[in-house]
C-alpha cells in the first residue's frame, strides 16, 4: 500500500501545540477526576447506587459531595439506572436533596428512561452519543455495568464528560487491593482514571479510592442514614458525621449539641424539619433525636406538626 492510499499520520512540533486551558484536576475532590472515566464497584447491597446519586447531585449542584468533598467543575448530569424505576430514582434524589438542603427542581439532572441500553449494540451506542451531545453533561452515570457490556471512550474524549460506571464485585473477592475484586479487574485498571470501591464488613461500610494520576486518599467509613431523606454520611472514628469545614470537626456532646440545636432554631424565621436541622448541624440522626427530646422535655423547643422550633415568645 502506497502512502497515497491512507491518511497521513498527523505530527506537530511540541512548541507549536496550543496551550491547554487550565481546568480543575478534580470533578469531585479526592473521589473522581475531571472528565475521568472509571468504575464505582463493590459487592451487592453495598450502597453503590446511593453513592453514585450522591456524586451526581454534588456535581449538578456544586455543593460538597457527601457534605465533605468539594466539586471542582459543576455541571449537568445524565443518569441511566437500569435496576430502578424512574419514580424510585426520583424519590431517592429528592430525599438526598432534602438532607443536603438542595432543590431538585433547580438542578440539571436528567434520567435516561429507556428500558434497556446495551453498549455492545451500534444503535444504542449512537443513541447514547446523541443524548450526551444534546444535554452536554459534566458527568454520565451508567448503573450497572453488567447491563451495559461495553463503554465507548469516544464519549469521554469527544464530549469532555466524566463517565462513572457502577459495577459488581466477585462474590468471593480478593483480600488484597480492593479493585482487584471487580469482575474483569485487569481491563478496568488499564481503562479507569478513577476507581471507587465499597466494601461492607461486620456492618461497617468502607469506601476506598484509587486514581491513575493522583495519590489515593485514606479509606472512608460511610453510613446509610435517614427516614424520608435517605442518604450517605461520612462518619469519623468518633461516630459523628464529618462536616465539610475541617475547623468544625469536633464531636458535640449533650449540652453543646442542645445549645447548637437551640441556636439553629432561634435564628430561623420558621420551624425546621428534622432533616433540615441535621443538614445544618451535621450530626447523626440518633443523637439529634436525643437532643430534641431533652429540649422538648424542658419546653425549650416546640413541635409544629413535622417541624421543630422555639416557642414564639422565645424568637429573637
Amino acid at each position: 500500500m502506497s502512502s497515497a492510499d491512507h491518511d497521513v499520520l498527523p505530527v506537530v512540533r511540541a512548541v507549536d501545540i496550543d496551550d491547554a486551558e487550565v481546568r480543575p484536576q478534580w470533578l469531585v475532590a479526592s473521589l473522581w477526576a475531571r472528565a475521568g472515566v472509571g468504575i464505582l464497584g463493590g459487592a451487592p447491597k453495598c450502597c453503590k447506587s446511593w453513592l453514585a446519586l450522591e456524586i451526581a447531585l454534588g456535581v449538578a449542584s456544586g455543593a460538597p459531595c457527601l457534605g465533605v468533598f468539594e466539586t471542582g467543575d459543576a455541571g449537568g448530569v445524565l443518569l441511566y439506572m437500569a435496576e430502578d424505576a424512574a419514580p424510585v430514582v426520583k424519590a431517592r434524589l429528592a430525599g438526598i436533596c432534602r438532607h443536603r438542603g438542595l432543590e431538585l427542581a433547580g438542578l440539571p439532572v436528567h434520567l435516561i428512561t429507556a428500558p434497556a441500553l446495551r453498549l455492545d449494540r451500534a444503535n444504542d451506542q449512537a443513541r447514547l452519543r446523541d443524548a450526551v451531545a444534546k444535554y452536554a453533561p459534566r458527568l454520565l452515570v451508567l448503573d450497572p455495568f453488567v447491563r451495559l457490556h461495553r463503554i465507548d471512550e469516544e464519549l469521554q474524549r469527544a464530549h469532555d464528560v466524566a463517565v462513572l460506571v457502577v459495577h459488581h464485585a466477585r462474590k468471593n473477592g480478593s483480600a488484597g487491593q480492593p479493585g482487584q475484586s471487580l469482575r474483569g479487574s485487569g481491563d478496568f485498571f488499564a481503562w479507569a482514571d478513577s476507581l471507587l470501591y465499597l466494601r461492607r464488613h461486620r456492618g461497617q461500610l468502607t469506601l476506598t479510592a484509587e486514581h491513575r494520576g493522583a495519590p489515593a486518599p485514606e479509606p472512608l467509613t460511610l453510613a446509610l442514614d435517614g427516614d424520608d431523606d435517605v442518604h450517605l454520611d461520612v462518619v469519623t472514628t468518633s461516630g459523628e458525621v464529618q462536616p465539610a469545614d475541617p475547623s468544625k470537626r469536633t464531636r458535640r456532646e449533650g449540652p453543646a449539641l442542645d445549645q447548637a440545636v437551640l441556636t439553629a432554631l432561634a435564628n430561623t424565621c420558621s420551624p425546621l424539619l428534622r432533616a433540615e436541622l441535621r443538614a445544618r448541624l451535621r450530626v447523626r440522626n440518633e443523637r439529634l433525636g436525643e437532643a430534641l427530646s431533652r429540649l422538648a422535655e424542658r419546653s425549650a423547643i416546640q413541635r409544629f406538626g413535622d417541624r421543630w422550633g422555639v416557642p414564639h415568645s422565645a424568637h429573637p
